[in-house]
């Protein structure tokens, strides 16, 4: 199985949610399945079906954060050196040529991805146009809206 590139911070978080998922939700929902189990009769016992059904997505999500885990690439932005070319964790700062609008935008995994916290996923459009450009360079991003031209004003890897 190919590796899948995660950030520092966002393997952290991978690996918050799977401590939670094992310490606190899957026995919580245990005690819920005895408690709903000691009302006797199964076949009609709503609060029984609804903790089983929460066991089951809790489980399911346990091996799903344990698979990306164990075939994730942890790159620290920070320790990166790629001589001011924009690459996987690199933070950018961007002004939009025709508004002159300002945004800052850093590289990250699929997983990672929130555009309204600035993080945008390595395979969405604006990530493509930007790998490999250095500062003062313009990438072209094809937009829903129509074709933009992104003026790269500074590269950081933090």
């Amino acid at each position: 199985m190919a590796t899948i590139p995660i950030t520092k911070r966002g393997a952290e978080i991978l690996k918050a949610e799977l401590h939670r998922l094992k310490t606190v939700d899957r026995p919580a929902v245990i005690s819920a399945i005895s408690e709903a189990r000691a009302q006797g009769d199964l076949s009609e016992n709503a609060e029984y079906d609804a903790a089983k059904d929460r066991q089951g997505f809790i489980e399911g999500r346990i091996q799903e954060v344990e698979g990306k885990l164990s075939v994730a690439q942890v790159i620290d932005p920070a320790s990166l050196d790629a001589g001011g070319r924009v690459v996987f964790g690199t933070t950018v700062d961007l002004e939009e040529e025709e508004t002159g609008d300002r945004v800052t935008y850093q590289i990250v995994g699929e997983d990672e991805a929130d555009l309204k916290l600035g993080l945008v996923n390595i395979s969405s459009p604006i990530a493509r146009a930007l790998i490999g450009k250095e500062e003062g360079d313009t990438a072209i991003v094809m937009a829903p809206g129509g074709q933009k031209a992104y003026e790269i004003v500074a590269v950081r890897y933090v």
